[in-house]
């Protein structure tokens, strides 16, 4: 099977024309993932999209699909064609949660030793520019999820919750602290304490989402914001990333230290001098992520 994949995959360079071979190669790559569905996408294919396939349990988020996600992940960052990553589920649940049956017997002992979910935090390490595009449900580790991603789109029938306080247990996987950072203490402190939601227009309003679109538009327009970041250099969307990333860590004097030194990074790049070359001429740049 893996010998067939490399083979599609080279035909396909080639055969660009050929959608029932594309086909082929798209089934051939996702063969080896049971709980999502793995492709790229976008007019030049430089777009991952990883959908999340669960949906007898609503995309609760299991220990295999998130070791899935993480391998996928791997893929996309090692594969130089690809700028931007879109997460996301079905129209009726991004994800609803952890798999509670998995974590129903365990013990103290088991979670400390094991370190447990210490791997969900891959998705908030990954270089490249993640959007997760929110339909329906994204609660609890779903919620936790999509604010692990750079960008968050929710579609309009979206709902983000952190409802842990009702399973007799708290956020583990940086619901208490991305929250916080995202709408402020007192609405975190609402939904972590009462286990409420609030709606997709709420989570624009505080700040937790960035736009907002109809139920049928949203994985669309994420792609085309994944094609819009992907067209820029590589390295500097990666720099841009690290020194927004770093204002949560820093004082604003280390914040505005860090960034300085990576803008000054940047001109040890080529493609700081094609895009400032190429505003001086009038032309769209042309960059070699170099």
């Amino acid at each position: 099977m893996s010998l067939l994949c490399k083979s599609a995959a080279l035909l396909v360079r080639h055969t660009r024309s050929a959608p029932g071979l594309l086909s082929s190669v798209r089934l051939c790559s996702s063969a080896q993932y049971e709980y999502i569905v793995v492709e790229k996408r976008g007019e030049k294919k430089n777009v991952g999209f990883i959908q999340l396939n669960r949906p007898k349990a609503l995309n609760a988020l299991c220990d295999g699909l998130m070791k899935e996600m993480g391998q996928a992940l791997d893929t996309f960052e090692s594969d130089g064609d690809v700028g931007a990553i879109v997460i996301t589920g079905s129209e009726r649940a991004f994800a609803a949660g952890a798999d509670i049956k998995e974590m129903q017997n365990r013990t103290f002992q088991e979670c400390y030793g094991s370190n447990f979910l210490a791997h969900w935090n891959k998705v908030s390490t990954v270089r490249k520019p993640v959007i997760a595009a929110v339909n329906g449900f994204a609660l609890g580790g779903g919620c936790e999820l999509a604010m692990m991603c750079d960008i968050i789109y929710a579609g309009e029938k979206a709902q983000f919750g952190q409802p842990e306080i009702s399973l007799g247990t708290i956020p583990g996987s940086g619901g208490t602290q991305r929250l916080t950072r995202a709408v402020g203490k007192s609405l975190t402190m609402e939904m972590v304490l009462t286990g409420d939601r609030i709606n997709a227009q709420e989570a624009k309003q505080s700040g937790l989402v960035s736009k907002v679109y109809p139920v049928d538009q949203l994985v669309s327009e994420a792609v085309k914001c994944g094609e819009k970041i992907a067209a820029h250099s590589k390295i500097v969307s990666a720099m841009a990333k690290e020194a927004v990333n770093a204002s949560f860590e820093l004082t604003l004097a280390e914040g505005n230290h860090f960034e300085k030194r990576l803008f000054h990074a940047t001109f040890a790049t080529d493609d700081r001098k094609e895009g400032m070359t190429a505003f001086v001429e009038k032309r769209k740049a042309n960059f070699k992520d170099q």
